[in-house]
């Protein structure tokens, strides 16, 4: 299968910023170049034989995005709203179109998708992968498939340290992407898990990894958008996002919250933390927890 490719490139040193965007709007899978640190992940990377003379020779400064689409879907839209959100950020980037077979990119971001570690009660294993549990951590099984979400990042670990906490009853997962988050909150101790995404291929990829998980019976997840699918509350609700949309949700997620609930929050770049926690602030959540990792951020926010 072809898929439509979109390149951006960035300086390094604004690469988490762009990487939020790029992540959180185009659901259809990414991967990212970074050779700004190389000497020092060689260790850590060498067992994949990436370093070789070819990359030592990589532009240090400059890292790229690289975003799929499918062949039959006009791109124009979303590379408009890449644009915009970029130049709002005043991030400066570079932008071009090019086409792409599906096994150069799927196999490129595999290579670098491997078993890891959560918290104290999770691990996250690639389904191509195998890890053997000495019973102390639930092992969630996942395939990102062409959706977002494997729990490397810094911002879903957050989250997904969170829910070892906090996961109790029912969860509501916002923009559930690969699932692993309402997954995650079931293998953790929740009762149930409803995802919901406005992207079919994430809906789809979610189910799928619920059944790989043996979830299936205590996840839903939905295609279309948080307010006209769902009209249920929550003991917990979850999202995985942007600074910006978490802002937004800050004035409607009560809704959806039992009077007790909490509301996790992650995807929230350092530089923006302190306005997110003031919103929230000012639509009379608490904050519960507050965790950081990599200049990023994560809230858990009662009401």
């Amino acid at each position: 299968m072809e898929w439509q490719e979109l390149l951006i490139r960035i300086p390094t040193d604004r690469l988490d910023e762009a990487a939020a965007i790029a992540n959180m709007t185009v659901p259809y899978g990414i991967y990212i170049e970074d050779y700004s640190d190389l000497e020092k992940g060689a260790e850590e990377i060498a067992h994949i034989d990436l370093i070789d003379e070819d990359l030592i020779k990589k532009d240090r400064k400059t890292a790229m995005i690289h975003i799929y689409f499918p062949t039959e879907e006009n791109i124009t839209e979303a590379k408009a709203y890449l644009c915009e959100r970029l130049n709002a950020e005043k991030l400066p980037f570079e932008i071009e179109e090019s086409r792409i077979a599906e096994s150069d990119w799927r196999d490129n971001w595999k290579k670098y998708f491997k078993v890891t570690e959560i918290g104290e009660r999770l691990v996250i294993c690639p389904s191509w992968e195998h890890y053997q549990s000495d019973g102390d951590r639930k092992v969630l099984t996942i395939d990102p498939g062409a959706a977002f979400g494997t729990g490397t990042h810094a911002t879903t670990g957050l989250c997904l340290e969170l829910l070892e906490e906090y996961a109790n009853g029912e969860v509501l997962d916002i923009g559930c992407g690969s699932g692993i988050l309402s997954i995650g909150a079931v293998l953790l101790g929740a009762e149930r898990a409803d995802g919901v995404d406005i992207d079919a291929t994430a809906v789809k990829v979610a189910k799928e990894n619920a059944e790989i998980n043996g979830v299936q019976a205590q996840t839903n997840f939905i295609e279309g958008d948080l307010l006209s699918k769902i009209t249920d509350q929550y003991d917990l609700v979850c999202a995985n996002i942007v600074a910006d949309v978490i802002i937004g949700l800050s004035s409607t997620v009560r809704q959806y919250m039992k009077p007790d609930a909490l509301f996790l929050c992650s995807g929230i770049i350092d530089s923006r933390a302190d306005e997110v926690e003031t919103v929230l602030k000012a639509h009379g959540f608490k904050i519960k927890e507050k965790r950081t990792k990599d200049g990023w951020f994560a809230f858990a926010a009662a009401i």
